[in-house]
Formats: C-alpha cells, sequence, structure tokens
C-alpha cells in the first residue's frame, strides 16, 4: 500500500537575481512499511525533498499524496492536521525544550494536539521502552548524552503513532557508535511499529540499514538501489560505496 507518493515535483528558490532551482522533477514512492534513505552531495535537493514530503514546504511544481489526500487540494489547515498526524519528524539537532523532563518533551506532541498524556502511560512506557530510556525519564537535556537526546526526539516523533517518521541527517551530530545505535532503532521501529521510515543522510553507513537508497544530485533522481532483503549488513554498505563511486556523488 501506497502511503506516500510524491509526481514531477519542482522547487525553486529565488537569490537576488538567481532563481536556483532545488528539485528538478522528482517522482517518489514509499510503500507503507518501508525503510528508504536518501543520499546525495550537498545542494543536491536531499533535505528540500524531505521538507515537501512531510508538508513542511510546497512545491512550485507537482503533486505529493499524504496518506491518500493531495496536499495542494487542502487549506493550510487542513494540510497541517494532515502532516501532524500523519508524520513524525527528526532532526539532526535534537530541538528539546531544556526544561522539561525526557518524558515532558516526548509527550510534548500530544499535549499541543489537545490530548491529555494521562491517558498515553501505557504508550509513553512502551516507547520509552523501545528507545532505550526507561530509566532516564526524568532527565532533562542537559544530564543526557547526545545519542539520549537524540532517542528522546525520536521517541517524541514516535508517541502519536505516525504513518511516517521522517529524519534529516539524524546520526549527522553522533559519533559511529551512537549513530548505529540510533540507525538499529529506526530500523526497528520500521519492522516492529510498521512505519514508513525516510532518512536524509550523507553517511553510507547509515543508508545501509535501509531497504532503498534514493540518489539525488543536481535536483534529479539518477539511481535508486534496492537489495534484496536478506542482504547482510557489510553487503549493503559496499554496494553503496560502490554506487557512489560510481555515480562519483
Amino acid at each position: 500500500m501506497t502511503i506516500l507518493e510524491a509526481k514531477d515535483l519542482h522547487k525553486q528558490y529565488q537569490m537576488g537575481k538567481h532563481l536556483i532551482e532545488a528539485l528538478a522533477g522528482v517522482d517518489f514512492k514509499v510503500e507503507q512499511g518501508e525503510f528508504v534513505a536518501i543520499m546525495g552531495p550537498s545542494g543536491s535537493g536531499k533535505s528540500t525533498l524531505l521538507h515537501l514530503l512531510g508538508g513542511l514546504d510546497t512545491p512550485s511544481q507537482g503533486e505529493i499524496t499524504l496518506a491518500d489526500q493531495q496536499l495542494s487540494r487542502l487549506s493550510e489547515k487542513a494540510a497541517t492536521l494532515v502532516r501532524r498526524h500523519n508524520v513524525g519528524f527528526v532532526f539532526q539537532f535534537f530541538n528539546l525544550l531544556p526544561t522539561l523532563t525526557a518524558e515532558e518533551n516526548i509527550l510534548l506532541p500530544l499535549i499541543i494536539d489537545g490530548n491529555n498524556p494521562r491517558k498515553y502511560n501505557q504508550r509513553l512506557n512502551s516507547i520509552l521502552e523501545l528507545v532505550g530510556l526507561t530509566d532516564r525519564r526524568q532527565h532533562k537535556p542537559d544530564q543526557l548524552s547526545g545519542g539520549e537526546q537524540q532517542r528522546v526526539a525520536i521517541a517524541r516523533a514516535l508517541i502519536t503513532q505516525p504513518a511516517i517518521l521522517l529524519a534529516d541527517e539524524p546520526t549527522g551530530n553522533l559519533d559511529s557508535k551512537t549513530g548505529t545505535a540510533i540507525m538499529e532503532l529506526l530500523r526497528r521501529s520500521a519492522q516492529d511499529l510498521k512505519q514508513t521510515v525516510i532518512v536524509v543522510t550523507h553517511d553510507p553507513k547509515a543508508a545501509a540499514y535501509a531497504s532503498r537508497v534514493v540518489f539525488l544530485r543536481d535536483g534529479v533522481v539518477i539511481t535508486i538501489l534496492e537489495p534484496p532483503s536478506e542482504t547482510p549488513l557489510p553487503q549493503r554498505l559496499r554496494s553503496i560505496m560502490d554506487t557512489l563511486e560510481l555515480l562519483e556523488v
């Protein structure tokens, strides 16, 4: 079942007298429960594509269908509700509120949506266990490591049970060991929770956890790598490295 689809996406930005084309006609389709990585050099349009897919920005041309809703046909308020109820975001910078505990930061989207957080104790406990923060739930961000803060950010994105989780360079500020743990966590959320996960990354090791890798350059998709599901992680990584070298990305 297709959960997210983009057709002929274009995005232009005006920079002084110059028109910058960040995306130049991208077609993109993701199935429910799929784990997709988007790779490409700086300026290739990776983050622009992710923001458009999540409804954080609007395309200059083209159409995005999210949860069977064509975003261009919705009012701004309706599009915001579709995004809020279907998409969770994880960014490179954790964006946690420093005065709140880990538990309070995680529950924040529910509170913003007008829900009573007490009704979600079982869900909260399950997610805290999933991200390995049960014993750190009362700690504030300055009492947590970078990896733990990113886990809080992921838990916050998962608490509303979104159909799609979008992550922009989620391991960018983390050491290799912690980054590996975060990618394992994202893969488990796809497998165990049947969520669709889309990750923008420059790191081949992070991309190797995905079932499909989409390569962008100059605002267009140049190739897609889709190894068989049983392919071991080291072999996936080698295929990504070979593709990057072949494409000179």
